[in-house]
């Protein structure tokens, strides 16, 4: 008898128990969703309007250093020919002044800390700074759903996911940092691409090594006709083989990005050319080393920023007047060599081309309880694409250890405004990466014939023993 009154009293303490849990779990859920509610009726109405479609002022400052948004670019140079690289639209614009050490002062305003810490730390790095066009632009297709998006759009619980959004910008109105970066992951970049690109880590003294790199992604959640429930909260889906130098060459990653990481963390395999297998690769996430880096980036520094917010704390600061790496075609040009573009500590400045943009600004701190290589990092992101323009990241003393900046175009054929080249410079070491460069490369194709078959773990496998 005094074991079963012993129970009873166990089983009604567990009931109230989880009772209480319910009750918080509830709260919790209820307090998340009312402090992060969607834009109101007025305000969507906006969008397409005083709000470009996908959430930036139209108009342009009051200075008229910013022109207004008129729609970017929406059809190629006549120039230009499917498969060529990209004829600069902008190749007459007259260099209106340079930015450098000695100067930096009279411009501070328009500088970001991490700007300014490159231009004190290394004497030959400058910014030349050319007219403001607001270039970026996407497929009408996008706009339309970036519309619908903004009164459906919500996040996940903890902000480590996103429901109620499909092909456009998520939340085109933004009411905080989380949502502000999540525009950034979930931006329209293309639907199907493959590309080859050499990644250079250079040395303080110049040298290199470069990586070549064949890289096939699928756009899940950009693709025409695609729905929420068919993603199967899959996003994106992404294969990069290394094809040189020989000690690296045939190593394959496999990515499967996903929407709700509440739901379902990023899947990823990688098939070792060494021991012929494929194995799951749980560590390709954020701050482990990326691919072929030399540890000059973490996993979550490609495309800027990617996969999980759930270690940092967000906050959305306003927006800001930056002068910012844009319409980079110079940079992008067959006409270089790599020789030309990579130099000590930091890319050639003679092929750097920098504007005068909106951003808005987001800091994230590293929440208590989790790690992170870089205590903090500001993400400046454009305010016409959504694309992080710039990164400051911080070490544990809240000194700035590397700066961060994405040369982007807009490649007129899609259109999409894209990065051409990400520099991750490393300001304590004098080292820095380079990521993406094409000049001598051939293939950058926006068409290219995939599926969701090529990127499951049996492709993958058969791609490695071929």
């Amino acid at each position: 008898m005094d074991i079963l009154k012993n129970i009873l009293r166990t089983n009604l303490r567990n009931k109230r128990k989880n009772t209480l849990a319910a009750s918080i779990f509830l709260l919790l859920t209820v307090a998340w969703t009312t402090a992060f509610a969607a834009p109101s009726a007025k305000e969507i109405a906006k969008l397409g309007k005083d709000l470009s479609p996908v959430g930036a002022e139209t108009a342009g400052n009051t200075d008229g250093t910013i022109p207004a948004w008129e729609g970017g670019i929406t059809t190629p140079p006549a120039a230009y020919k499917p498969g060529d690289h990209h004829p600069d639209p902008y190749a007459e614009d007259k260099l209106l002044f340079t930015i450098n050490a000695k100067n930096m002062a009279q411009h501070a305003n328009h500088l970001t800390p991490g700007q300014q810490a490159l231009l004190k730390t290394y004497d030959s790095f400058r910014m030349n700074v050319y007219p403001t066009h607001r270039s970026a632009s996407a497929p009408q297709r996008i706009y339309d759903a970036t519309l619908k998006n903004a009164s459906s759009a919500k996040l996940a619980r903890g902000g480590n996911g996103v429901n109620g959004a499909i092909g456009g910008i998520p939340f085109p109105i933004p009411e905080n940092g989380l949502e502000a970066i999540w525009n950034h992951v979930l931006r329209f970049r293309a639907t199907r691409l493959e590309r080859n690109f050499g990644q250079a880590p250079v040395t303080r003294g110049g040298g290199y090594t470069m990586v070549k790199i064949n890289e096939k992604v699928l756009f899940d959640y950009a693709l025409p006709g695609a729905t929420e429930a068919e993603l199967d909260n899959v996003i994106l889906r992404f294969k990069q083989r290394v094809m040189s130098p020989a000690r690296l060459a045939g190593r394959i990653l496999l990515v499967h990005e996903t929407l709700d990481q509440v739901k379902d963390h990023r899947k990823a395999w990688i098939y070792n050319p060494g021991q012929r297998r494929v194995r799951r690769a749980p560590n390709v996430a954020f701050d482990n080393p990326g691919t072929g880096a030399d540890g000059l980036r973490t996993s979550d520094q490609l495309d800027m920023f990617n996969g999980s917010p759930e270690r940092y704390d967000w906050k959305l600061l306003g927006k800001k007047e930056i002068f910012v790496p844009y319409n980079a075609y110079k940079l992008h040009s067959d006409q270089l060599k790599y020789q030309d573009i990579l130099i000590p500590k930091h890319l050639n400045p003679a092929y750097l081309r920098y504007e005068l943009h909106r951003v808005w600004v987001v800091d994230a701190t590293v929440k208590e309880g989790t790690r992170h290589i870089y205590k903090r990092r500001t993400f400046y992101i454009d305010e016409d694409s959504w694309q992080v323009l710039l990164v400051d990241q911080y070490d544990n003393r809240d000194q700035i250890w590397r700066v961060s900046e994405g040369h982007a175009i807009n490649y007129y054929e899609v259109p999409t405004f894209w990065y051409t080249v990400e520099a991750h410079y490393d300001l304590q070491s004098g080292r820095y990466l380079a990521l993406g460069l094409n000049n001598e490369e051939l293939m950058y194709d926006f068409n290219a014939t995939l599926s969701v078959q090529d990127f499951s773990t049996a492709a993958l496998r058969r791609e490695g023993r071929r």
